[in-house]
């Protein structure tokens, strides 16, 4: 059926609001770079790989305005769970890339080496982030979902609203 290919380049995330539609994300993936995170990131969009759910139906968990949209969290929906489609975690791909501009997909951990299934939206430049966390995609169209996606944040990361992964799946 759907095996992932390493060399999968774009995928997409469909979001939704309390059920709303708000729109669709497209990324290019940066397969040359980091494959094995970008396979991960692609299998999790079309769902059930070695016994992982995936992305759709999972909750964004967290978004804090201009800062970053996180989610991939299929286990809990909070921000405790995910699992890659390696086992639990995967080890830092590539390190080098930077968290430069709005629009960057970068791998979610708490610790080196602890790459699972979340990920972060980058909302803005984080360089904080550079060295600790894997960049391994970027926006390529859905500039506006990511803006009505970010008004639903709070300080806190909480979204005023139940913010979903509705669909998601590789760009054909």
């Amino acid at each position: 059926p759907h095996r992932m290919q390493s060399s999968t380049t774009s995928c997409y995330l469909r979001l939704e609001a309390n059920s709303v539609p708000l729109g669709r994300l497209e990324f290019r993936l940066f397969a040359t770079k980091v494959p094995l995170t970008c396979r991960n990131f692609a299998s999790l969009c079309v769902g059930h790989e070695n016994g992982c759910s995936g992305y759709r139906g999972s909750r964004v968990h967290r978004c804090i305005p201009g800062f970053a949209i996180q989610a991939g969290d299929f286990q809990s929906g909070n921000g405790t769970g995910g699992w890659s489609i390696y086992g639990r975690y995967f080890p830092d791909e590539d390190l080098t890339g930077r968290h430069d501009r709005r629009g960057l997909l970068s791998m979610a951990n708490s610790g080196p080496d602890t790459n699972s299934s979340q990920f972060l939206i980058t909302l803005a430049p984080c360089p904080w982030m550079d060295g600790r966390h894997v960049v391994f995609g970027e926006l390529t169209s859905g500039w506006d979902v990511l803006q009505r996606a970010e008004d639903l944040g709070t300080p806190s990361g909480r979204p005023t609203k139940l913010l979903v992964i509705a669909d998601c799946g590789v760009s054909s």
